[in-house]
Formats: structure tokens, C-alpha cells, sequence
């Protein structure tokens, strides 16, 4: 584990209010942000239940695929993926998310998307483990009681000056951490990447707080959606900040954070705090496509 760092960002905004960034996606090398976080405890259960195989899903370029396959091999675990997407099969080599996975150790089962939306079911688990035997399961995007437990120690004490804490949504794990760390006077925003309204009956099971909101105006269309507007602002940041942001998550909430500053949202002389949760590796794939669009690439580095 590396050591995090709030960076500040130097942009003038209206009404004294400041922006920082917490560096959450140097905390490993490959298992980054939230990931690293939501697998720690995992990992530890994992283990105390004398498991030796880790099982879990994810789509095409999953930064939770391609975490589980590293944090699995540096814990000396089997990797099991199962893979939304049967089109997939052939093709791991000309995706870098499942092409690292599997360098890393992970075997994959890929499975239609009709069959994927069965994951939860238990009989499909039961199904899984006819087919593999004993493992070690790990909800899809890693959010579980254990991995919340994980994303509350993503706060510390440098924090409490912070007024707003802000953070993209996924599956809902590590916003639900943030809102039982945070602090009376702290308010949690999250942005949610995923079209729907289904996240805020998600979080409830999770958050022990009433301290939040979702802003659902940034999600770009959906998971995964993407448009020029978007990529020039993730590269005018990066060369303004040398902060690299990733299109699905994290660079969508400073976007909408930013906007919502000069909409006046903020009242004057906050401070906020963004949480950056790692995501970088799914860029390579993300440039495959808009290179294949004809649209500009995302930077990550000068």
C-alpha cells in the first residue's frame, strides 16, 4: 500500500470555494482506489475461510476484473472471472482489461448477457460451483459489507476541514463507506455513472447516514458513454493538474463538480473534497474505442 495524498487543485472558482483531490488511485500499482479498498477485508475472509480460489464478474474492461486478478496472485489465489459477453471469448488479446487479468492468472467463463443477469441467483452460483468447485465470492464491482468496511477508511483526519466530499457511484460500496466515516458538518455527494434510480435504494442497505445525496445529472448517457465534450475536459485537467482521470467514474464527477461550482451549487468558502477512485487501467481500452470512432484519445501521461 502506497501512501495517499490530497493534492489541491490551483483553479480560481467564484465565492472563495477550493477544490482538492484525494490521490486514492496511487495506493498500488494495479489494485487502485476503491478496489484496493474494497478488497482488503475480502481477502482477509477470504483466507480465514481457508479458500484458495477467489470467483467474480465483470464486463469487458472492468477495473474490478483486472484487480481481483493481481490482488489474487499477490495473496497466492486462483481467479475465476466470469464474464459478461460470450462474443468475448476470442478475443482477450486484443483487450487490454482481460488480456492483463489473465497474465495475472484469472480464468475466465464467459457467459451471454441474458445468463450474466442471473449472477445473484443462487442457483446460478450453484451452477458455478458444480463447475469450479469451492471459491471464495466477490459481488460484481467488489461491494459487499466487507468492502464497505474498506471504503471507511478511505476518510482520515486531515479531512474533517472538508465541507463536501464527492465521489462517482457504481454499484454503491464505496460511497456507503464515505457516509459512515464522514463527520456531522461533512455532507457526501455522489455522481452516479450508471443511468437509473435504483443506486439509492443500494446505498441504503449499506449507509448508516442520512448525510448524502446523488447528483444523477453527469452520467453522459450511461455506463460507459462518452463524448468529446468529455475527453477535452479530461485533457485540459491532466495537462492543468497532471492529475489523469478516468472517463467512466471519476472524470465524469469532477466534471459535474466543476459545473455545479460555476452554477453557484457550493456555498461560499467550501471546501471540497473529491475522491479519486482509481479506474486508469480501463483507458487503454476506452482509446481502442474512440480511436475507432476518430475521436481524440484520453492522455494519462505527458
Amino acid at each position: 500500500m502506497n501512501p495517499v495524498f490530497n493534492q489541491n487543485i490551483n483553479i480560481q472558482f467564484p465565492n472563495n470555494v477550493s477544490l482538492t483531490i484525494k490521490r486514492e488511485d496511487l495506493i498500488h500499482p494495479f489494485v487502485s482506489g476503491n478496489k484496493f479498498r474494497k478488497l482488503k477485508y475480502n481477502l482477509l475472509q477470504a483466507k480465514a475461510e481457508n479458500k484458495d480460489t477467489l470467483l467474480t464478474f465483470g464486463g469487458a474492461f472492468s477495473n474490478h476484473i483486472a484487480a481481483v486478478a493481481y490482488a489474487g496472485k499477490e495473496q497466492g489465489l486462483k481467479t475465476i472471472g466470469i464474464i459478461r459477453g460470450d462474443e468475448l471469448f476470442d478475443k482477450i488479446e486484443e483487450n487490454p482489461t482481460l488480456k492483463f487479468a489473465q497474465e495475472n492468472g484469472m480464468k475466465f467463463e464467459f457467459v451471454s448477457r441474458e445468463e450474466y443477469r442471473l449472477k445473484s441467483e443462487t442457483s446460478f452460483i450453484e451452477k458455478l460451483k458444480n463447475k469450479f468447485g469451492d471459491f471464495y465470492l466477490v459481488p460484481e464491482g467488489g461491494t459487499n459489507e466487507l468492502a464497505v468496511k474498506g471504503c471507511e477508511e478511505i476518510l482520515t483526519d486531515e479531512d474533517s476541514v472538508f465541507n463536501y466530499v464527492c465521489c462517482a457511484v457504481g454499484t454503491g460500496g464505496t460511497i456507503s463507506g464515505l457516509i459512515n466515516s464522514a463527520l456531522p458538518n461533512q455532507k457526501i455527494l455522489g455522481f452516479p455513472a450508471l443511468k437509473g434510480d435504483f443506486l439509492t435504494d443500494e446505498i441504503r442497505i449499506f449507509a448508516q447516514k442520512d448525510n448524502w445525496n446523488l447528483i444523477s445529472d453527469y452520467h453522459f448517457g450511461g455506463y460507459g458513454k462518452i463524448n468529446l465534450e468529455l475527453i477535452e475536459f479530461i485533457n485540459a485537467f491532466f495537462e492543468e493538474n497532471k492529475v489523469p482521470l478516468d472517463p467512466i467514474y471519476t472524470g465524469k464527477m469532477v466534471f459535474g463538480v466543476i459545473d455545479l461550482i460555476s452554477k453557484n451549487y457550493f456555498p461560499t468558502n467550501s471546501k471540497i473534497l473529491l475522491i479519486h477512485t482509481g479506474g486508469l487501467q480501463g483507458i487503454d481500452g476506452m482509446n481502442i474505442k474512440l480511436k475507432q470512432k476518430k475521436l481524440p484519445i484520453l492522455k494519462t501521461n505527458d
